[in-house]
């Protein structure tokens, strides 16, 4: 599967990046790989949020997962002075139906409604933080990307 990262990769290899840059793709023996578009990554961040979320689910401690998992209990809050505490775990299921796009030569959009088995669950996750002052909600999706660019690193 290809990947998108920084060039830290975990494995040993007897070449320098440095000398064909970041952007690449070359077939060398022993490192084939190729860089994944936005659109890839993206899904390969879906199906992380979606184990991340089954995890949650089966925890029978959903706190330790939470901390195992690195999400923050506190994070600063828009002026930096007041912490925001991690108080929800938020779960919603959206239903895909149908899909609907612009027309071409239209104002109106082109609706196609799925059969049944076609039909898709999605289900996202929001961190909800709190202050005196202020709510703010983090998607998980965007956790785990901070996450993975940490590690990356």
């Amino acid at each position: 599967m290809p990947h998108d990262h920084p060039h830290h990769h975990h494995q040993h290899h007897e070449h320098d990046h440095v000398t064909h840059g970041a952007g690449h793709n070359h077939t060398h023996a022993d490192h084939l790989h190729s860089h994944m578009h936005h659109e890839d990554e993206a899904a390969d961040l879906q199906v992380l949020a979606t184990q991340f979320i089954e995890g949650f689910l089966q925890a029978s401690d959903k706190t330790s997962y939470l901390k195992l998992a690195g999400v923050p209990f506190e994070r600063p809050g828009k002026d930096g002075e007041k912490a925001l505490k991690l108080i929800d775990v938020e779960l919603k299921t959206d239903w895909q139906v149908g899909t609907a796009s612009p027309s071409f030569g239209s104002r109106e959009l082109s609706y196609l409604p799925f059969p049944g088995q076609m039909v898709q669950e999605r289900t996202n996750m929001s961190l909800i933080y709190v202050s005196m002052d202020e709510k703010s909600t983090l998607d998980i999706r965007d956790f785990l990307y901070q996450r993975k660019q940490e590690i990356d690193q």
